[in-house]
């Protein structure tokens, strides 16, 4: 999985995942562009734009923001390779029949809207360049239905059901797209929001992060359309 001739674009990558992939990628050579909603949030991960980083504050959900983000990564390193879509979100919510609206748009904006922003910005240019590869996160409950998980369930089984459509058009162009399915991650914020779980049976960024550099890099050359679980010990 040797990174050094590619560039890498990371959305969420403020956030325990996004910084567990970026630690990964750049060890493996790669040029680093780093989005995530606030620039302060980014310096407090990354300090200062290093040499091989780019960071940049975007609002996923503002498509002419996004496009000008990649345009200027393009700028900079000359083509996008990789396009980690890592940023989402999780809310629990009321049974399906008492869901407002704002509770569905949330998530379907966060997991959804975001990840088509992103590839409306960063596939035409790969396909320009040759080819490229794109991972997306789902989760481990979008393969079913769950209580009170109505609108998430949804909102991760339509980047599921995205995924598989995105590998059948862009396969003959030499683009790899695939997901990978966590379980629950071992974070601060859910050891808080669930402290009488056992985190040791949930997977940890970093190994979540190695499935991701496995199907981005070109290890998984043969890899098209795959909804990866990764359950830790779960």
């Amino acid at each position: 999985m040797d990174f050094s001739k590619k560039t890498v674009l990371i959305t969420g990558a403020a956030g325990n995942l996004g910084a567990a992939v970026a630690e990964l990628l750049s060890a493996r050579g790669a040029h680093l562009v780093l989005l995530d909603l606030r620039r302060e949030g980014l310096e407090q991960r990354y300090g200062q734009t290093a040499d091989r980083h780019m960071l940049l504050p975007v609002n996923l959900l503002e498509s002419a923001d996004v496009l000008a983000a990649v345009l200027a990564a393009q700028e900079r390193f000359g083509r996008v390779d990789v396009l980690c879509n890592l940023a989402g979100g999780f809310r629990m919510g009321p049974a399906v029949h008492a869901t407002q609206d704002h509770d569905w748009d949330f998530l379907m904006d966060i997991n959804v809207r975001t990840l088509l922003n992103m590839v409306r910005a960063v596939v035409p240019g790969m396909l320009a360049a040759g080819g490229g590869s794109i991972v997306n996160v789902g989760a481990q409950s979008a393969l079913r239905g769950a209580a009170q998980m109505g609108a998430y369930c949804a909102s991760k089984g339509a980047v599921i059901r995205l995924t598989e459509s995105m590998a059948a058009e862009l396969r003959e162009q030499n683009i790899r797209v695939n997901c990978v399915l966590p379980s629950i991650i071992d974070t601060p914020e859910n050891r808080a929001a669930m402290p009488e779980a056992d985190p040791a049976r949930w997977v940890s960024p970093q190994d979540l992060a190695q499935a991701i550099a496995f199907l981005a890099s070109d290890a998984a050359r043969a890899v098209h359309g795959v909804a990866l679980p990764v359950s830790g010990l779960s």
